[in-house]
């Protein structure tokens, strides 16, 4: 297959599921629907390279990943960080829940190892996923190695519906408030209006605006990203912490402090790109599940996803209930675990996109939504899934 072919069948792909969100008013989400369609792919005509024969191997995903999450770090203020102190605790919950769950009842229906390497990529992204894998691979589990890959790939299949529907109640909830002027409306800072892009870069004041051109938005986030990377290798023999959180803090500082402008990668017109090519390599590791392999983890993988989901929504019911959060948020909260960022970012705008075409209703929906959705699928998959994966591996 030829690199443009491979290029042409992905982004038709991503298409097909933009089209089917919008048409569906983001009932059915794009992520679900690109998964499905990457399986079938895989499943028949694919090549298992086909991604990074379009152009997206693992470095410039990696690579994207640094931008992308540095400029998410832009959306967010040290004091919207402080304000979700909420978000932290409901996250933590629905994680606590996954665990109490998983291992009360879970035990019962599965043998010990199962739970053990379920857990981590239940609540994580791809590092706790490859953490357990090679642990179980190790100690002589091979089943349970591909397991722990496949879970991390299917999760998403129950936590990109379930989002849509519970962000849709939360919108039209948030909506009805606000229409009915319930609702104060603060000026958040995610939605900055870019105009004030000039003042934004206080380090830069006395800079003509012609000179911050794109490439100067590009060098300057990186810059941030590669001080985000050099504090984790350096603190690495004294305390393990992900760059990709530290490029998330950073983004804030460095915005905070006026190096950076709120949202610089859509102003130096790199965003659509760095997501289209990040959801690429996302899908790529649904290359992992070949139809023989589904079968015979099916009856592990529903059961423990569906008793995860579970104690998520009962511990971020009552946690929400005692931090007075609507149990719609808390549960889209916990939920960012099954699959974190950028599908957190993705889904939570084409649900706000699909509740209404009003600018000022869509700042306001933002402004109440995405913060929290952010700030959870980082501490839930960043965070808190690779700690996990340290503690269980040891269990094995």
């Amino acid at each position: 297959m030829s690199q443009m072919l491979a290029l042409v069948i992905l982004l038709l792909i991503l298409f097909i599921g933009d089209l089917v969100a919008v048409r569906t008013k983001a009932w059915v989400p794009s992520m679900f629907v690109c998964a499905v369609l990457f399986l079938l792919g895989y499943w028949t005509f694919f090549p298992q390279d086909i991604v990074a024969l379009a152009g997206v191997p693992p470095v410039v995903a990696t690579m994207l990943m640094y931008l992308l999450i540095t400029n998410m770090g832009t959306l967010l203020s040290i004091q919207e960080l402080k304000n979700q102190w909420k978000t932290i605790l409901i996250a933590l919950s629905g994680i606590l829940g996954i665990i109490a769950i998983l291992f009360s009842i879970g035990t019962f229906i599965y043998d010990f190892e199962t739970v053990v390497v379920a857990i981590p990529p239940l609540v994580g992204g791809v590092v706790s996923a490859l953490i357990m894998s090679e642990g179980a691979k190790e100690a002589g589990l091979v089943s349970l190695s591909v397991f722990a890959i496949v879970i991390y790939v299917m999760q998403g299949f129950a936590g990109y519906p379930l989002t849509s529907i519970m962000l849709k109640k939360e919108g039209k909830r948030l909506l009805t408030q606000y229409r009915n002027g319930q609702l104060t409306i603060k000026e958040p800072e995610t939605t900055a209006p870019l105009e004030k892009g000039k003042t934004e870069l206080k380090l830069f004041k006395n800079m003509p605006a012609k000179y911050n051109t794109d490439f100067f938005k590009f060098l300057r986030l990186a810059l941030v990203a590669y001080l985000a990377y050099l504090v984790s290798a350096i603190s690495a023999p004294i305390v393990s912490i992900s760059p990709f959180v530290l490029c998330l803090l950073f983004g804030v500082i460095a915005s905070s402090i006026g190096f950076l402008e709120k949202q610089v990668l859509q102003k130096a017109n790199g965003f659509g790109f760095a997501i289209m090519a990040l959801m690429l390599f996302i899908f790529d590791g649904l290359k992992q599940a070949t139809p023989s392999m589904m079968l015979e983890i099916l009856y592990p993988l529903v059961g423990t996803i569906v008793l995860g989901v579970i104690g998520m929504y009962v511990f971020s019911f009552i946690a929400g209930k005692l931090l007075k959060v609507s149990k719609e948020m808390a549960f889209s909260v916990s939920l960012t675990a099954l699959y974190g960022f950028p599908a957190d970012y993705i889904i939570t705008n084409e649900v706000i996109k699909s509740l209404t075409e009003d600018e000022k209703e869509r700042e306001v929906l933002t402004s109440r939504m995405l913060p929290p959705m952010l700030v959870g699928g980082f501490i839930t998959v960043t965070i808190v899934s690779v700690i996990l994966a340290g503690i269980f591996v040891g269990l094995l």
